[in-house]
Order: structure tokens, then sequence, then C-alpha cells
């Protein structure tokens, strides 16, 4: 028995999906998806037909849509999931809305806060289920660690330290040691720099934590196109706490992250992101490591997403406790912010927006 729809509500023993691009991401994503049970993809649609039908074979996907409006049409879809680069994140993710669908939008979920305030405005006025695809938020190692933090296990946070970069030389675009101007990461037109792509990882940590900051420093290099190659951030809080952030696509960094409070510390290895393990060091005490439960499927698996995705739709819920909009929308102001600070702006950004407040 297929998904019934009521407003944002999904009733039904599968809950049915859209798969909105065809490129990386999406195949990544609609793998995780066909390993869950009661989730069934419906649909995928892509800006040219070709792409859309060698999706549809390669996954065994019914309708392959050459243009993204008939996705969006489309009455059988319960939510569509939007993996296109960011830079289209706003037109995709709207039209969808727009047509009545619900929405899981890849990260970072639109190039600027003005364009993330439009999204949730709408899906607000519409009823309709909003999520950025921050996997992250939705690991259950992840969760632990946030339990931990809140329940005071380290005592008052005081920093956080994150960092994530790749060497964007050794990817396998590259050209004589680096990548070529057109590449989505060095082209501006496609919300390009380390910042966006890479930085929103440190950022959306650092805010998990401690919510949204109260001020923000930043340093970037930039690259003859005017997008960020490396960007080391400084966020502060009234509280005291402050978090040192550095994203780089010019260099692979350690990748890790550590939360320090008044009465212990908690260091996560690689891939602080989607980790496996993290140790808890409490004043007085010996290490503790948390692993993650192999019953939780693979690492870093993008079906904690999906699950909480339709988890929302089935309470009614428009939007997810776990990646609240709210917090989407904070998010973007930080990266607003730090952009500002060392000079990145993309086509048809005014040269200084004036501050988005939370809707």
């Amino acid at each position: 028995m297929g998904a019934v729809r009521v407003g944002a509500r999904v009733t039904g023993q599968r809950v049915r999906w859209g798969i909105l691009a065809t490129g990386g991401m999406a195949a990544r994503f609609t793998a995780d998806l066909l390993d869950l049970p009661d989730a069934e993809i419906v649909a995928v649609a892509s800006r040219g037909e070709a792409s859309a039908k060698a999706f549809a074979e390669r996954f065994g996907i019914g309708r392959a849509y050459g243009d993204w409006a008939r996705l969006a049409r489309d009455e059988d879809v319960d939510v569509v999931y939007v993996a296109t680069p960011h830079a289209a994140h706003r037109a995709a993710a709207g039209l969808c809305l727009e047509a009545g669908r619900n929405v899981l939008c890849e990260k970072p979920f639109t190039l600027n806060a003005r364009e993330a305030q439009e999204l949730v405005a709408l899906a607000r006025e519409r009823g309709s289920f909003l999520m950025e695809a921050m996997w992250m938020y939705c690991n259950p190692l992840v969760r632990r660690l946030k339990a931990l933090v809140d329940d005071g296990a380290i005592g008052e946070v005081r920093s956080v330290q994150a960092d994530f970069g790749l060497a964007g030389h050794l990817l396998p675009e590259a050209r004589d040691g680096a990548l070529p101007p057109s590449h989505r990461l060095r082209d501006p037109a496609q919300g390009g720099g380390a910042l966006l792509d890479l930085g929103v990882y440190p950022v959306s940590f650092a805010q998990l934590l401690l919510g949204e900051p109260a001020d923000v420093t930043a340093r970037a290099v930039l690259s003859e196109e005017g997008v960020d190659l490396q960007t080391g951030a400084l966020l502060s809080w009234e509280s005291g706490a402050l978090a040192s952030l550095h994203c780089s696509i010019v260099g692979g960094t350690a990748n890790t992250a550590s939360v320090t409070g008044s009465a212990g510390r908690i260091d996560v290895p690689y891939g602080f992101f989607h980790p496996d393990r993290f140790v808890l060091h409490r004043d007085g005490r010996e290490p503790e490591e948390f692993a993650a439960d192999p019953a939780d499927g693979p690492r870093g698996g993008l079906h904690h997403e999906a699950r909480e995705v339709m988890r929302s739709l089935r309470a009614g819920e428009t939007e997810s406790p776990l990646v609240p909009l709210d917090g989407t929308l904070a998010v973007m102001r930080t990266l607003d912010a730090i952009r500002d600070r060392v000079g990145v702006r993309y086509p048809g950004e005014a040269r200084r927006e004036r501050p988005v407040t939370p809707v």
C-alpha cells in the first residue's frame, strides 16, 4: 500500500520519494534510501531527459522527468530530495514547495540567508514539510554527544574547535595541480568556495552546541575568481564561549572537532560530522569512549536523515526537531557574516545586505 498525504502528514506503509538532480549526492542518497523498507522512490528529475533516464535505469526508478516542474507536480510524490548544486537550491526547492510537495534540501540550504528565509516562509505559508539535509544532526553518535553536553557532562562549554579541508588538487577533476576555474568549488556562479561546501559543517557543529553567535570575525585566502580557498573564523557568544573554525579546498586537514567545557572535554576524531566514535574526558576520571552502534547502520549513512524525514511526515510535523528551520536560518546568517568579513559575494547579491531576522 502506498502512502496518503494529508497536508504535511503522510500515512501508509511507505513514503514515496522524488529525487531532484542526478549527481553524486543524489546517487549516494538514493542508494541509502533503497535500503529502507518503508521508502519508495517513484520518480527522478534532471534538467535533461537523458540523465534522468540513465539515473532511473541505474536505480530502478519508474519515472524519469527531463525537467523539474513535472516532478514537482507529481501527486504520487510525498517528498522531494533536492540534490542540485547549492546555487540552484532556492529555485528547485521553491518550485517543489509551490506545487505542494514536502522537501528535503541538501546543505548548504541556500546561497544566503535571504534565500533561506524565502524558502522557510514559503513552507510555513503552505504548511509543507521542509528540512535541510544536515545529516550530521541526525547521526545517532552526534546526537549522543549533544545530549552529554546538554546534560552538563563537561560543564559549561568554553570553546569549540572544528575543521574540514580537502586537497582540491588531488581530486580527479584537477588539472595541472589545481581545480580549474570552471569547477563548482571555484565558480562564483555556482556558489563556489570552501565555506559553503565544507565550512558549513564546522559552523553547524558549533551552533548545534552553542546556538547563534553574538559576534563573528574571519579571514580568508581568495581565488582569482573571488571565492574562498580557505577560511578561518572565530565565533563568540555572550557566555564567553569561543569557536575556532577552519575550512579549505587547498589542503587536507585533520577534519576533527573538540568541545571544551569547564569540567572536561569531548574529542571527535577524523570525520567529526559522521563519527564512528568520540572520547569524553572528565576532570578526575578516566577517558570514556563512545562508539557507534552497528545496529544503527553504515557509518555516516544518509539513511539517518531519510528516517527522520519519514518520521516527521508520519507525525504530521512541518519541520524536524533535530534540524529545525530556525537553526538552519541561524547558520545561514553566520555564513553570510563570514562571507561579509572576507569579501566573498556571489553574482546577483547586493554588496551589503541588510541583516536577516528569523521568520
